[in-house]
C-alpha cells in the first residue's frame, strides 16, 4: 500500500455517484487518454480483460464492481500471456488509481456469498467509473493536442517545400547570396526530420525557423515583386478595357473570357493572345490528365478555366500565385499552363515556384504555353 494508492482510493471514495457508464466505451476514450496516465497498450490490454470478467455492460458506482479472476484464468483471457507480465501490468494499472485491489485476508481472489449480500475480493473497478468524466476530459485534451500537431506538420511540411521554391528562384533571381544554401539545406533537414514523430514544440521550432528563413527571403526578394506588380491607374484602366475584349479562338471560332474587374495588373499583348494560337482539343490531346478531374468533363474553355481552379490548389499552387498567373498570362494560359504542370508532376519539385518562375519569364515576353504543349501534341502523335 503506498501513498499513490491511498491518494487514489481517497479520490474514488470521494467521486459523486453517477448513473453509470458504458464499461465498453469509457475504455475507448481511456486508450485516447492513455498518455494521461501513463499507461501503454499492453496495460490497456489487461484493463479490458479485467473489465470484460464483469457481468453488466454498465459499471455504476455504488454497486459491486469487484472482479476475481485467478491469474491463470486472467492469463488465459489475455491469449497466453506470462503471469509475471501480467501482474506487472496489473501493478501499473493500480498505480494510476483506476484499478484497486480489495484484497481477502489470505491474499486470494474470490467471493463468499453467504449471508445477506456476498463479500467478494478481488480487482475493483469503481475507480473507472467514478473517473469517467476525468477520462473523457483527457481524451477530448488529446485529440485536441493530435489536431494541433497534425496540422503543425501539414504546415511545416508546405513551408519546407516553400524553402525549396524560394531558394530556386532567388538564386534565379539574387545568385551568389548564401541565404540559398541555407534554405535549401534546411529545407533537407527538415525532410529527413519529419520522419520521425515529433512533439509539439519540436514542430513548433520548425514552424518558425522556416517562417524567420522565409520572411528573410521575402525581404531580399519584395523589391522586385513590388516593381513588377506596381502600375499606374492609367494602366490599370487600360488592361481593364482590354481584358474585356480578349478572346479565344478555337476550331476558328471566338470565346470570350472576361478578366475579373478587381484584379489589378498589365497583361504583355504577346503574352495574353498566346492562348489563341491552342485549341482546345490541342490542349486535351496534350494533356489528358487534367480530364480526370471534371466529372462532367471539359467542352469549352469555361469548363477548362473552371478544372483548373480546382486542380491548382491541389499543385500546392496559393491563391497569390495564381491571381498573378491569370493576370500576367491571361486566363486561358493559366489553365493551360496548370494543365501542362499535372502531366508533368514528378518532374516539378515545387509547382508553385514553378509556376513563378513561368510568370516572371512570361513578363519579359521569354515565355509562351505553345511551347508546353505542341512537343507533348507531336509525341503523343507519333
Amino acid at each position: 500500500m503506498t501513498a499513490a494508492v491511498l491518494e487514489h482510493r481517497a479520490r474514488a471514495a470521494a467521486a459523486p455517484a453517477a448513473d453509470g457508464v458504458d464499461k465498453w466505451a469509457v475504455l475507448r476514450r481511456l486508450a485516447t487518454a492513455r498518455g494521461a496516465y501513463g499507461l501503454s497498450d499492453r496495460d490497456l490490454a489487461v484493463m479490458q480483460a479485467l473489465v470484460s470478467f464483469h457481468p453488466e455492460t454498465v459499471l455504476r458506482p455504488g454497486r459491486a464492481l469487484i472482479v476475481y479472476p485467478s491469474n491463470a484464468t486472467l492469463c488465459a483471457r489475455l491469449h497466453g500471456m506470462p503471469c509475471s507480465t501480467m501482474r506487472r501490468h496489473l501493478a501499473r494499472l493500480v498505480d494510476s488509481g483506476l484499478v484497486m485491489r480489495r484484497d481477502s485476508p489470505n491474499g486470494k481472489r474470490y467471493v463468499r456469498r453467504t449471508g445477506a449480500a456476498p463479500v467478494a475480493y478481488g480487482f475493483d473497478l469503481t475507480p473507472l467509473a467514478a473517473r469517467a468524466g476525468e477520462i473523457e476530459a483527457h481524451a477530448a485534451a488529446a485529440e485536441q493536442l493530435a489536431a494541433e500537431i497534425a496540422a503543425l506538420r501539414e504546415t511545416v511540411s508546405l513551408m519546407h517545400r516553400d524553402l525549396f521554391g524560394l531558394a530556386d528562384l532567388g538564386a534565379e533571381t539574387h545568385p551568389g547570396l548564401g541565404l540559398w544554401d541555407r534554405m535549401r539545406d534546411a529545407a533537407r533537414l527538415t525532410c529527413r526530420t519529419l520522419r520521425r514523430k515529433l512533439d509539439r514544440e519540436a514542430l513548433i521550432r520548425l514552424r518558425d525557423d522556416h517562417a524567420a528563413l522565409i520572411e528573410e527571403a521575402g525581404a531580399v526578394l519584395a523589391p522586385d515583386q513590388s516593381g513588377e506588380m506596381s502600375t499606374s491607374d492609367g494602366e490599370i484602366e487600360q488592361h481593364l478595357q482590354r481584358s474585356n475584349e480578349e478572346s479565344i479562338d478555337e476550331d476558328h471560332g471566338h470565346e470570350e473570357v472576361h478578366e475579373t474587374p478587381t484584379l489589378r495588373a498589365v497583361i504583355p499583348a504577346n503574352v495574353a493572345r498566346d492562348a489563341a494560337k491552342l485549341t482546345l482539343r490541342e490542349v486535351l490531346d496534350a494533356c489528358p490528365e487534367i480530364l480526370s478531374y471534371a466529372p462532367d468533363g471539359i467542352r469549352d474553355w469555361d469548363d477548362m478555366l473552371r478544372t483548373a481552379l480546382s486542380v491548382a490548389p491541389m499543385l500546392g499552387i496559393t491563391l497569390s500565385v495564381w491571381e498573378k498567373a491569370m493576370l500576367c498570362m491571361g486566363r486561358a494560359e493559366a489553365a493551360v499552363v496548370v494543365a501542362a504542370m499535372l502531366e508533368r508532376l514528378d518532374d516539378i519539385r515545387v509547382p508553385g515556384a514553378y509556376l513563378h518562375s513561368l510568370i516572371r519569364r512570361g513578363e519579359n515576353g521569354m515565355f509562351s504555353c505553345t511551347d508546353m504543349i505542341r512537343p507533348r501534341h507531336r509525341s503523343r502523335a507519333a
